[in-house]
């Protein structure tokens, strides 16, 4: 006899999750419970939420104190700063010619904001108002990493440790960073060009703050191609111009 039961112990300091099964395995066992048993004995579960939940980013909204004449979610919010991101550390390996995995560095982006589904888009004047704040928040967010992470199968955590994990002393943290910078100032254009001042004052102290990056291929960026950011379809050349 096999018993099964979960217990989920959750806290600002910790996230445990204890597992015991309760199953009764006799010599006369369908298919399912053999089954279950040796997924059991395996080390795995009959299903996940993880995937399902890092779909739902869609449904976070972003810039949620300003009015917005374009709605961003933290899907689409991701996606730009993983195009952003890939093409910084190209920049880096084909410009600069300093080595750059440019894939995890991708990858990276993706999930930068997948804490996001557990705890929503924190508006940055809130989450920077203070060390206190800021500390709480970044302490919410790991909780919120570690109950992603307990949703995969053990033989996966690692992996996605790695993706979910802000390794803030590696190569990569600062490139995504400024990538998400980047993202930002570019809504912050999209913004004024359809005649929403609202985002004026984001879009200057944006700017400012990436233009005071020590990193070249920040600078790269900006020179090479924000400019394009400010054409219409016509000027960006139309298929059959």
């Amino acid at each position: 006899m096999i018993s099964v039961r979960t217990k989920l112990y959750f806290s600002m300091e910790n996230l445990i999750l204890q597992q015991f099964f309760v199953f009764t395995f006799s010599e006369r066992h369908d298919k399912m419970c053999s089954y279950l048993y040796f997924s059991f004995l395996r080390g795995q579960t009959m299903d996940s939420n993880f995937f399902a939940l890092i779909s739902r980013m869609r449904y976070i909204a972003r810039w949620g104190l300003m009015r917005n004449a374009l709605p961003e979610n933290i899907q689409e919010h991701s996606h730009m700063v993983a195009v952003l991101a890939h093409a910084l550390g190209v920049i880096r390996r084909d410009i600069f010619h300093q080595p750059c995995d440019v894939n995890a560095l991708a990858t990276a982006a993706l999930y930068h904001d997948a804490s996001e589904i557990l705890t929503g888009d924190l508006p940055t004047p809130i989450k920077y108002h203070n060390a206190e704040i800021m500390s709480a928040y970044h302490a919410v967010e790991d909780l919120a990493v570690q109950k992603l992470l307990g949703m995969l199968p053990p033989e996966l955590r690692g992996t996605y440790a790695d993706v979910l994990a802000e390794d803030k002393d590696g190569d990569i943290y600062p490139l995504v960073k400024a990538a998400d910078k980047l993202s930002a100032y570019i809504k912050c254009i999209e913004e004024r060009k359809a005649g929403n001042n609202e985002f004026l004052s984001a879009e200057a102290q944006t700017r400012a703050a990436l233009e005071a990056s020590p990193l070249p291929e920040v600078q790269y960026f900006l020179e090479h191609f924000i400019p394009a950011f400010e054409r219409d379809l016509d000027e960006l050349g139309a298929i059959g111009q």
